[in-house]
C-alpha cells in the first residue's frame, strides 16, 4: 500500500475496503481512521514510504465504529505510542462493550454491506479520549470534532478550518462523484448531518470511501446535500 499525496501535509491510505488519512504537523502525525484488522504493518510501511517516521504518530481519530475504520487502531496505537480518540456515543461500540447498531439497509445496499463484512471484524479497541461536538482535537492548527449522527450514533467528522480540510467519515462518499453516503443507521439524521458538513464549505473533502476531492469541493458537497438520496 502506498500513501497517496493529497496536499503536502495530507496523505490517503487505501485499504481496498475503506481508507484512512495521515495528517502531518511539524512534530507529529495524526491518523484519521485506521483501516481493518491486520492492516497495521501495511500502514506502518506506507507511512515510512512517505518519508515519515511512524513513531511520530501521536493520535488516531476514529470517525465511527465500523470495522473497516477501527480494525488496526489499537495495534498501531500500541506500536507507536498513539492516543485513540472517538466520539462519546460510538466509544462503547469501539471498545466492544455494545454491539454496533445495524444499518437500515435499502435493498440495493445489501450487497455493499455484505462485501464490507468480508474484511476482518475489528477487535475490541481502547478509546483513550472520548470527544464531543466542537471539541478541539490537538492537531492541524485547530482541528475540531463535528458530530454527524446518522451513519452511526456517534459518527464524527473532523474539520481543519485553517487548512480548509474536512474528514467526513462515511456520511459522504466520493466513489462516483460526491454523494450522500450509504448504509446509515438513521438515514434522515445522516442527511441532516450532510447539510451541516456542506455549511463548512471545505476546499478538500476526505471521505471514508472514494478519492479525496480537491476541485469545486464546496459546491459539489452542497449539491450532494441538496440532492440527498436522489444523488444515488
Amino acid at each position: 500500500m502506498e500513501a497517496l499525496t493529497v496536499t503536502p501535509r495530507l496523505h490517503l491510505l487505501d485499504y481496498g475496503i475503506g481508507q484512512a488519512y495521515l495528517w502531518r504537523d511539524d512534530s507529529e502525525l495524526t491518523l484519521v481512521d485506521a483501516g481493518w484488522a491486520g492492516a497495521a504493518d501495511a500502514t506502518t510501511e506506507a507511512i515510512r514510504g512517505a518519508g515519515l517516521d511512524p513513531d511520530r504518530l501521536a493520535r488516531i481519530v476514529l470517525t465511527h465504529a465500523h470495522r473497516d475504520h477501527v480494525g488496526a487502531a489499537q495495534e498501531l496505537a500500541d506500536r507507536h505510542g498513539a492516543e485513540v480518540l472517538a466520539h462519546r456515543l460510538d466509544a462503547p461500540y469501539v471498545r466492544g462493550e455494545l454491539p454496533i447498531p445495524l444499518p437500515d439497509l435499502l435493498e440495493w445496499e445489501r450487497p455493499i454491506w455484505d462485501h464490507g463484512l468480508t474484511c476482518p471484524e475489528a477487535p475490541p479497541t481502547r478509546v483513550d479520549r472520548e470527544v464531543e461536538d466542537g471539541e478541539e482535537l490537538g492537531f492541524g492548527d485547530g482541528a475540531v470534532a463535528v458530530h454527524v449522527p446518522g451513519h452511526t450514533p456517534g459518527s464524527m467528522a473532523v474539520h481543519l478550518p485553517r487548512h480548509g480540510v474536512l474528514f467526513a467519515g462515511d456520511t459522504v462518499a466520493s466513489v462516483q462523484g460526491v454523494t450522500f453516503g450509504v448504509m446509515h443507521v438513521d438515514r434522515a439524521r445522516a442527511l441532516e448531518s450532510l447539510g451541516r458538513l456542506a455549511e463548512l464549505r471545505p476546499s478538500v473533502l476526505c471521505c471514508g470511501h472514494g478519492p479525496a476531492v480537491t476541485e469545486d469541493t464546496a459546491e459539489r458537497l452542497s449539491a450532494a446535500a441538496a440532492a440527498g438520496p436522489l444523488a444515488l
